[in-house]
């Protein structure tokens, strides 16, 4: 059984308390957190917004909300009552004064409390509510923000919000939040890799050919046309999960893990990574955008459908792909093949690392279609590890291989359900743990290096490449890596 340690008592301040996110996620991994034992009793949860509610009408927000996103085995009504109990709520204004004086009221009933601050709001607004708790003086030592992506739309937006924040609360209490290195199976990629030595010693050019990233989703825009249509595939996914992931997946050991250890090591990563120019895009980057097509049996329309009339000609990715190097020895010739894109087959998210095929086989061709090894990490829907080896096929009849998994699912393996990402993540906040959080240098560097393919998308302009709904993408992504002599992988149970 997984060991629960309480944290100690804070005051989780949450702005943005009735949008999207806090409804959907925090809350219920919150929940979770308290039903589990990890929460302190004298805790409390206050909940800021401009939308004008009573407490009682907020309990029962954060009610409905529980019961639409938490599974029925999960919910125990006593809990849940239990956990209501703890929230507040204070009607406030951002960018004003009105209900600043309220929440200070409240803090400064438990001075000493733990004080994370989670901005679950848009990130314009990140810059003008750090000010204004820093103005209110509700920032002390134990005080905590937390930031949501997107932080900035490019390198120069990234960094002036970093600034704003940056004025008043010190880089040490600054955690910017991914929910992708939450994951378990993330967490377990460190552990796969310096913690077995079978792993460490092959971890290089020598034994992979390639790694492949994926982060596919089914769902469309789902109401944030306004909002993707400025971003795109690119700002949305890579800059941010799957850099994050590329970065786990090939830094160097680093000397503990010490938070600032392991972000040296991913910065190094990013450092590493060859920018993509303008004579690079047509050979190592593909663009696409979804037209109307099925998804699970289920018609559904094109990204411009889906954004109405006045996109018609909208040109922003809700697909990428794109071949990827990392300048360092470990890596050299070895290349990251990476996609991500909305409307595709199944909600799924995988790294794969292929090793290289044997320079010699004692066995006749015609006893097994011959198979490299590989290792697929699953992030998503189900986590876990997966080594595909060759092995003997039972029987009488001669020597006849064939290829077989050693498959390890977290939670049927250790029949237990674990915490999900943000559960992890908002108790690491309380504890002052910023491991799995990243640091200002980390999201700078990975906008400079999106900045320059962004830049050279608008060089040689073209439009993103049209792929039904329910496909795998454009086939010039298939191209993209069939030209190295290569395939996707898509063995999806």
């Amino acid at each position: 059984m997984a060991t629960i340690i309480p944290v100690a008592p804070f005051d989780y301040v949450v702005f943005g308390a009735t949008g999207d996110l806090t409804q959907r996620k925090l809350l219920p991994a919150l929940y979770h957190r308290y039903r589990d034992g990890q929460i302190p009793e004298t805790s409390r949860i206050i909940g800021a917004s401009r939308t004008e509610l009573t407490e009682e009408a907020f309990r029962e927000k954060a009610r409905d909300a529980l019961k639409s996103f938490i599974a029925p085995f999960d919910l125990d009504e006593d809990k849940l009552d239990g956990f209501l109990a703890h929230l507040s709520y204070v009607h406030i204004d951002a960018l004003g004064e009105d209900g600043w004086p309220d929440l200070k009221a409240l803090l400064d009933e438990q001075p000493d409390r733990i004080r994370p601050y989670y901005l679950a709001t848009s990130p314009d607004l990140y810059g003008p509510i750090c000010r204004n708790l820093d103005r209110f003086g509700l920032i002390g030592e134990k005080s905590r923000v937390v930031l949501e992506k997107p932080i900035g739309k490019d390198l120069k937006s990234a960094r002036a919000i970093n600034d704003a924040v940056g004025a008043v609360f010190p880089e040490s209490q600054i955690f910017r939040i991914d929910h992708y290195l939450g994951k378990e199976t993330v967490q377990n990629l460190l552990a796969l890799r310096f913690a077995n030595t079978i792993f460490d010693r092959l971890w290089n050019a020598d034994v992979i050919d390639h790694v492949q990233i994926t982060v596919a989703e089914t769902v469309g825009v789902e109401g944030r046309g306004g909002y993707y249509d400025t971003s795109g595939a690119l700002r949305d996914m890579v800059q941010n999960h799957i850099l994050q992931l590329l970065c786990l997946t090939a830094m160097e050991s680093p000397l503990s893990l010490d938070a600032n250890s392991v972000r040296d090591e991913k910065l190094k990563v990013l450092r590493a990574l060859k920018p993509i120019t303008a004579a690079d895009v047509q050979t190592v980057t593909v663009r696409g955008q979804y037209v109307s097509g099925a998804v699970g049996g289920k018609a559904v329309a094109g990204y411009q459908d889906d954004l109405g009339p006045e996109a018609a000609t909208s040109r922003t990715e809700t697909f990428v792909a794109l071949k990827l190097e990392v300048r360092s020895w470990r890596w050299a010739g070895v290349p990251f093949y990476v996609r991500t894109g909305k409307r595709l087959p199944k909600k799924h998210s995988e790294i794969v690392v292929q090793f290289r095929a044997s320079p010699f086989s004692i066995f006749p061709s015609e006893s097994f279609g011959r198979e490299p090894n590989r290792l697929v990490i699953r992030l998503q829907p189900e986590e876990g590890m997966k080594l595909e080896v060759m092995t003997k096929d039972p029987g009488p009849g001669g020597m006849r291989l064939r290829p077989t998994d050693l498959d390890i699912s977290f939670e049927e393996t250790f029949k237990q359900r674990y915490p999900d990402a943000y559960e992890r993540l908002l108790m690491d906040v309380v504890r002052g743990n910023a491991t799995l959080f990243m640091r200002r240098d980390e999201v700078e560097a990975a906008w400079e290096w999106a900045d320059k393919l962004l830049k050279a998308w608008a060089d040689r302009p073209e439009p993103p490449r049209p792929y039904s709904a329910g496909s795998w993408g454009p086939t010039a992504s298939i191209a993209l890596i069939e030209r190295d002599g290569r395939t996707w992988h898509e063995e999806l149970k």
